[in-house]
């Protein structure tokens, strides 16, 4: 090795040699700062008499349980100021908050540094719009994730739509008895929906917008096209497709594409199924059962005879033994039309060789 080189390589390995007790010691220290200060909260926020009065004379508790907290998502890895700013001082400074609602409101600026994407999408979501209208009623972050006993997302997946239950009571008791709702809540069954999965969790669309509604094929088609999925219960995949191939579904694709407002209101899964209620396509009182059948299409087609609901096929692809007719020409049609094209092309290129052999 040169001269020169042997300086620059010691100057390197002792910067190494410096960094990496550092390095290995950061999170060791970052865990530490953690606990000294959650010992120096504790010492006042343990004790499950302490309490604030605020000014619209509501009583709010200041205990903090070290056993949730520590068996959180958080746990020891968030320091207690993070979310509470500005309260490293002793004795606090005081905050003018009128409420407990408000109180609770101000935390989503705590939740916001360290969630922003979650945070920016909330900001569409109906929730916020009916905050920005002054509705405080409508809920904040803490009140779907918890505070102190926030928990991984999802986990166990029934504790969401339980989660949605204290405000949407009506919603979640049918839900409940429904053929997802069942299956979640007396199964813990994986693959059914859960409130989130049809209407996503922070940037929740308003279910009676025209863009929701359309919307709704892509969503049930999640899991009912998906042959992994509906191949455990023996239900075909082909609801998606059939419905986008019949008149229903090419109205609503095409309002969709032209982002427009239905003239009038377009047939989409909810509408046949029902929303909340969804049973099972056997049960008596599905209202896609053939005896209920023509009560489900004169929500519609006020109208409608008994021989109505015949001249749908249902989500059913044509085939020899179902719908035979209707198989046929599209069998005929196949091929047809390619014949038809095929011998018009011929013509056209005879013509041509005519005339070029005539010159």
């Amino acid at each position: 090795m040169s001269a020169p080189a042997r300086p620059a390589l010691l100057a390197l390995v002792a910067a190494v040699g410096l960094w990496a007790p550092l390095a290995n010691a950061g999170p060791a220290n970052a865990d530490a700062a953690v606990d000294e200060e959650l010992e120096t909260c504790l010492s006042c926020h343990g004790d499950e008499s302490a309490s604030l009065d605020l000014k619209s004379g509501e009583k709010i508790s200041l205990y903090v349980d070290r056993k949730t907290l520590e068996a959180s998502v958080h746990g020891t890895r968030v320091r207690c100021t993070q979310c509470h700013p500005g309260m490293d001082e002793l004795p606090h400074p005081e905050r003018p908050l009128g409420s407990l609602r408000e109180y609770q409101a101000s935390f989503r600026e705590s939740c916001r540094r360290c969630h922003f994407e979650n945070y920016t999408k909330a900001l569409d979501g109906v929730h916020e719009k009916q905050h920005a209208a002054g509705n405080l009623d409508a809920p904040f972050c803490a009140d779907c994730h918890g505070s102190h006993d926030v928990a991984p997302p999802g986990k166990p997946r029934v504790k969401i739509s339980q989660t949605c239950a204290p405000c949407h009571s009506t919603v979640y008791d049918a839900y409940e008895k429904s053929v997802h709702g069942k299956a979640l809540v007396a199964e813990d069954n994986p693959d059914v929906p859960v409130c989130t999965d049809c209407h996503r969790s922070h940037d929740i669309a308003d279910p009676k917008s025209s863009a929701f509604r359309l919307r709704t094929p892509e969503g049930c088609g999640t899991c009912h096209a998906d042959p992994n999925v509906m191949g455990k219960y023996g239900l075909s995949t082909n609801v998606l497709s059939t419905y986008l191939s019949d008149f229903h579904g090419m109205s609503a694709s095409l309002y969709r594409s032209q982002k427009g407002e239905p003239e009038k209101v377009v047939a989409v899964c909810v509408d046949c199924h029902g929303v909340h209620d969804i049973t099972k396509v056997r049960d008596a009182g599905s209202q896609v059962l053939k005896a209920n059948l023509v009560k489900t299409c004169q929500k519609c087609h006020p109208e409608a005879t008994e021989s109505f609901p015949a001249a749908w096929l249902s989500h059913y692809e044509p085939g020899f033994k179902k719908a035979p007719l209707v198989y046929g020409v599209q069998v005929f049609y196949k091929v047809f039309i390619p014949f038809i094209i095929g011998g018009l092309v011929l013509q056209i290129l005879l013509h041509l060789w005519r005339v070029v052999v005539n010159r």
